[in-house]
């Protein structure tokens, strides 16, 4: 499982498949989410704006994300 370290309170999933690199733009991540390709903590995600807060795990293509506040 890679982590992912954000430094604010929370990162939306659209923002999140942007800053580790799985979309290359905000445009691509739309697509992924509307296309049922991401799942948060085991539950597929069609909302972009969801809030990922420490200790979420996001998945897309077999590889899992967690999501670790930076102090």
């Amino acid at each position: 499982m890679e982590k992912v370290f954000i430094k604010d309170e929370y990162i939306t999933l659209g923002q999140f498949l942007k800053f580790s690199g799985i979309a290359d733009s905000g445009n691509i991540a739309k697509f992924i989410i509307q296309d049922g390709l991401v799942s948060v903590n085991n539950e597929v995600c069609y909302m972009r704006g969801k809030k990922l807060r420490e200790n979420d795990i996001v998945e897309f293509e077999g590889q899992k994300y967690l999501v670790v506040h930076e102090d």
